[in-house]
């Protein structure tokens, strides 16, 4: 059953501000540290960030320099300062329980993920091991897994003309992801960011070398049903259905649990 959350917003901290929610009850709290997609912030992705908390996480969700609730121009380092903020989130694992009312003492700093949407999935994918164009290594040996969600697949050839002179640094290599992560993809998610199709999304699946799942949601396109939040305008194919199957599958994903998905699309498409 979910249990009640506590959300504190924002938290302050030097080089990074960010949301937290966590559960009411419960010690040795696992950890999420979400990035959003562009544009986005820590406010967004309710619908992931709420039920994880309420199902035992600690969620981290720090906004980016690219927020549109900031109003600045977008930096060519602004993928950087991204991947530097998680990595200082988990950093002030500490200090952010403890601007949480109760939260001090409760976290489990052994067991974090990442997770991301879209730009954010290829933010939190460094953290697993994929490389930059610069050809940078971010790994970070305390992140032990991944949900990387509608992720940008690989640059070069396959970015249009207009993401090739926007947004160059959209150009992972995925041979060095190497830590598990779950790739959740829509077959309908067609992107101006790339030259290919809905296939482009499952490219840190079919490329990385590393333990991985991939969750191909049918007629789905890049909000994968609304997972950005509820009501949101950036949802373009809003499936309540949809964002709940996502909700189970990554919290079972996260927890380490087996899942029978025959039972979780029957119970789904019954309510």
């Amino acid at each position: 059953m979910p249990t009640p959350v506590v959300s504190v917003h924002p938290i302050t901290l030097p080089g990074l501000t960010a949301r937290v929610c966590a559960p009411v009850t419960g010690t040795a709290l696992p950890v999420i540290v979400f990035s959003h997609g562009f544009g986005q912030s820590a406010r967004s992705y309710e619908p992931l960030a709420g039920h994880w908390a309420a199902h035992g996480f600690v969620v981290v969700q720090p906004t980016h320099p690219d927020s549109r609730t900031l109003n600045r121009p977008l930096d060519p380092d602004t993928w950087r300062t991204r991947i530097t903020e998680l990595s200082r989130a988990i950093d002030e694992l500490d200090a952010l329980a403890a601007a949480v009312p109760g939260l001090s003492g409760r976290v489990d700093r052994t067991r974090v993920a990442v997770a991301g949407h879209s730009w954010g999935a290829q933010t939190a994918s460094t953290l697993l091991g994929a490389r930059t164009p610069s050809g940078e290594d971010f790994t970070d040996p305390r992140v032990s897994g991944g949900v990387l969600l509608a992720i940008t697949g690989r640059g070069g050839d396959d970015l249009s003309p207009f993401a090739a002179e926007h947004f160059p640094f959209m150009s992972p290599d995925f041979e060095g992801m190497k830590t598990p992560a779950l790739i959740v993809a829509g077959d309908h998610d067609q992107s101006a960011l790339s030259t290919r199709g809905p296939d482009w999304f499952t490219d840190a699946y079919h490329l990385s070398p590393g333990a991985k799942t991939l969750l191909t949601l049918f007629g789905a396109e890049h909000s994968l049903g609304g997972i950005s939040g509820y009501e949101s305008a950036e949802t373009t194919d809003e499936n309540p259905a949809r964002v709940a199957l996502i909700q189970r599958v990554t919290t079972s994903y996260l927890h380490g649990e087996p899942l029978d998905l025959d039972e979780t699309l029957g119970s789904l498409t019954s309510k």
